[in-house]
């Protein structure tokens, strides 16, 4: 290593860099463990909300939404299904394109997940003020557009 290049820990925003990382690691860990109940995890839920919000999505839509590959959906949704969470139907207009709507199951497993992962929030931000929330996501925010910056070839 070049004496002269920087050690990361000694970057100013490196402590924020890891508090960010650790808080998203362990907030993933949290809602796993309250989810175990209803026997789905955060990628699952991700998908729920998503349909509870926009009913009749298409899995391309979805899978934009959630930032990840059409293998990822293609491995979670026929478990959803089978467990009668969610239903894939074919577009009116479309034949090729599968429109993902939510059961009565999967409407009601939906809102017990958002219940609990509301609680979750709440919990773990009750010591901070409303207005520590606010500019937290609003920094947040501007790393979200920063890592887009680097990640657009990927998106």
């Amino acid at each position: 290593m070049n004496k002269k290049q920087a050690l990361p820990w000694d970057h100013p925003r490196f402590r924020s860099w890891i508090a960010v990382g650790r808080s998203c690691q362990m907030m993933q860990t949290a809602l796993t463990r309250a989810l175990a109940d209803l026997n789905i995890k955060p990628p699952h839920l991700d998908i729920l909300i998503n349909l509870y919000r926009f009913d009749g999505i298409s899995q391309q839509e979805l899978a934009r939404k959630l930032l990840v590959g059409r293998s990822n959906m293609s491995m979670l949704l026929p478990q959803m299904e089978k467990r009668g969470l969610i239903e894939r139907r074919g577009d009116a207009s479309d034949k090729r394109v599968l429109r993902l709507h939510l059961t009565e199951a999967g409407r009601d497993t939906t809102e017990q997940a958002m219940a609990i992962q509301t609680g979750l929030i709440e919990r773990t931000l009750a010591t901070t003020d409303l207005a520590q929330c606010t500019a937290m996501a609003e920094v947040l925010e501007g790393v979200v557009k920063a890592l887009q910056l680097e990640c657009a070839d990927e998106l």
